[in-house]
């Protein structure tokens, strides 16, 4: 089926926006680490393992492709992914998990240059500076006093940056082998997550805590936004799915200070602004340009697919 050159991006705005209010939700839950990563990583995966089930038409084939090596590969990426960002959030200053995720764009582009031989264009680069500046401004400017060199906020940047590069190679593998199937990948290294939480948690010790919040997080927000950014990344380049996530890193805090209270200081919104500019300018620029634009390029993707078939 032909798609408009945008859809992909539609996509992905679409599906970082139903995102946003996951920390929202993770802090009403009041659950610590791998509690989150049992509840979240069973739901999200039974959900996206029910809908392969009901839409596979080639089960057998995409069995197969599972326990190919992309295929574990993807597993193994999601699974570290669930794991890595929930103790983040658990363990660590939450500006300083928040900094590291903001580097998705970047390591989206790295790998797209390696493994696909995909350009990055000079308007998504001066973006990734303005988005990564603005998140800077949003969760250091008004912190800083208050973040110390300790093993916590050690560990919280590099659950950031485990996060980024997952999903960045997420992104590009699913992006250069479209037959690979999503559901079935992300599912099963969603509900590998969420054993390994229920095994380290206890199964009494899973009740504790606002479950009710949890469900909403696991059952309906995570497999909705990630399907729709993985899906997103087959449209359009990986690095522009990426930049596009970074809403969350701005919009969470505004969805945590409507749901309870946690105020949003100048910094943060100073730091939001400029991220949504800087995005909306970039999508602008993205429908409007012509030459060696990211349309022209998803125009080309299409025909060399057709050449291919």
């Amino acid at each position: 089926m032909n798609r408009h050159p945008l859809f992909g991006v539609f996509l992905a705005a679409v599906a970082t926006l139903i995102l946003t209010p996951d920390a929202l939700f993770m802090r009403l839950s009041g659950m610590d680490g791998y509690q989150m990563v049992g509840w979240r990583g069973m739901l999200m995966g039974s959900v996206m393992l029910i809908g392969w089930l009901l839409l596979s038409r080639r089960k057998g084939r995409d069995v197969s492709l599972l326990f190919s090596g992309l295929g574990l590969l993807i597993v193994t990426c999601q699974y570290f992914n669930a794991t890595l960002f929930a103790h983040g959030i658990a363990r660590a200053p939450v500006a300083v998990v928040l900094f590291g995720v903001a580097a998705v764009p970047v390591f989206a582009a790295v790998f797209a240059r390696v493994v696909m031989g995909e350009p990055t264009y000079r308007a998504t680069w001066i973006t990734m500076v303005a988005v990564i500046g603005g998140i800077g401004i949003a969760v250091f400017s008004e912190n800083s006093t208050e973040l110390q060199l300790n093993g916590a906020t050690l560990f919280g940047a590099a659950a950031g940056l485990g996060v980024a590069a997952t999903l960045a190679i997420n992104f590009v593998v699913l992006r250069a082998q479209p037959e690979l199937p999503i559901l079935l990948l992300i599912g099963s290294g969603a509900v590998l997550a969420g054993g390994t939480g229920i095994w380290i948690t206890g199964p009494a010790e899973m009740l504790e805590g606002q479950v009710w919040a949890i469900l909403i997080a696991g059952g309906i927000i995570l497999p909705i936004s990630f399907f729709s950014l993985s899906l997103a990344s087959r449209y359009t380049h990986a690095s522009n799915v990426s930049l596009l996530m970074l809403l969350e890193t701005v919009l969470g805090p505004l969805w945590v200070w409507w749901g309870i209270g946690e105020a949003v200081n100048t910094a943060t919104m100073l730091g939001g602004i400029i991220v949504v500019i800087s995005l909306a300018t970039y999508l602008i620029h993205v429908g409007r340009i012509s030459g060696t634009s990211l349309i022209e390029a998803s125009i080309m993707d299409k025909k060399n697919d057709k050449m291919r078939r």
